[in-house]
């Protein structure tokens, strides 16, 4: 969700800059870019480290809380061609499923916001024990969508998501937003979803499968 279909991973990294701040530390633009992706508890344990004297679970809910505010305020900014994509897959009566180590009830406020019935499942960062970069998070949404991990396809901006994506055996395609998706394996690498339509995942789709039945033969 965060950078793939809405870029708020400035929103976040503001929030993570104002209350470290407030309890007298620093963080970095680098320091804010390792969290990318990351599941919500492992980064406030990193938080925790640079300062913030707070449970884990209460940084999750600040961290949550602020960046809802902040989309409140200045609205959602969906990245170029992501609902575009998502219409034609809907109307092409494609299943689809959000996987965000957001918490639920952020990404339901957003997916709320698309203008159209987007997503037949969402699965949150509370809905899962292991977060990303385990594969957890994919396996469920493909369980929960009733289909096979191996005839999905993921688009993951981020490198801890990409992982789960690869490590999941979905059909993998890395779409780069802030940071860098090099060495991760990705079946593709996108520039961007502008553009990007149904015809387009079907071609990568059937490329890397018939690459994967060679390979096991």
């Amino acid at each position: 969700m965060d950078g793939t279909l809405v870029d708020t991973e400035p929103y976040w990294m503001d929030a993570e800059t104002d209350l470290i701040e407030s309890f007298g530390g620093t963080w970095t633009h680098e320091q804010a870019l390792q969290l990318v992706g990351n599941g919500l508890i492992d980064s406030a344990i990193i938080l925790q480290g640079a300062g913030v004297e707070m449970g884990a679970q209460e940084i999750v809910d600040e961290l949550t809380e602020r960046v809802r505010v902040r989309l409140q305020q200045d609205g959602v900014p969906f990245r170029p061609g992501a609902r575009e994509l998502l219409r034609e897959l809907r109307e092409a009566g494609i299943r689809t499923a959000l996987v965000t180590m957001s918490l639920r009830r952020m990404a339901e406020d957003i997916v709320s916001l698309i203008g159209f019935d987007a997503f037949d499942v969402i699965v949150g960062g509370d809905d899962v024990e292991r977060p990303k970069p385990f594969p957890d998070p994919y396996l469920q949404a493909a369980d929960a969508l009733g289909v096979d991990i191996a005839d999905t396809v993921a688009l993951e901006d981020s490198r801890t998501g990409l992982q789960a994506a690869v490590s999941a055996r979905t059909v993998a395609i890395g779409v780069p937003h802030i940071v860098a998706l090099d060495g991760l394996d990705a079946d593709a690498i996108w520039d961007s979803l502008d553009g990007r339509g149904v015809d387009d995942l079907a071609v990568e789709f059937t490329r890397v499968r018939a690459a994967r039945a060679e390979a096991a033969l």
